[in-house]
């Protein structure tokens, strides 16, 4: 079994993600081969709350090029975590 803390890299802080906040609705990278069942063990775990329900993306790697090379950035899996009523996660009350 996997380290809780080796599942949820980090958490995902853009205005899209933000503005979720207030449909008590979380965004985390996770790792890629995690699957629902331990994403939700891994956030109940880590952070003390109850998750309500789980939403997974498979997002692909962009093409990046550094002058004639060519490159792509990696392939990443995030998570949209929604809680139950009356829960929250402190990590991103100050945002």
């Amino acid at each position: 079994m996997k380290d809780y803390r080796d599942i949820i890299i980090k958490p995902v802080v853009t205005e899209k993600s933000m503005n979720m906040l207030a449909d008590n609705k979380y965004t985390f990278i996770v790792d890629k081969r995690a699957n629902k069942t331990e994403i939700k063990n891994a956030i109940e775990n880590i952070f003390e709350v109850r998750v309500e329900s789980i939403n997974t993306i498979n997002v692909k790697g962009k093409p990046k090029r550094m002058g004639r090379f060519e490159g792509k950035k990696p392939d990443r899996k995030k998570a949209v975590i929604s809680l139950k009523p009356g829960q929250k996660i402190r990590l991103f009350e100050g945002m």
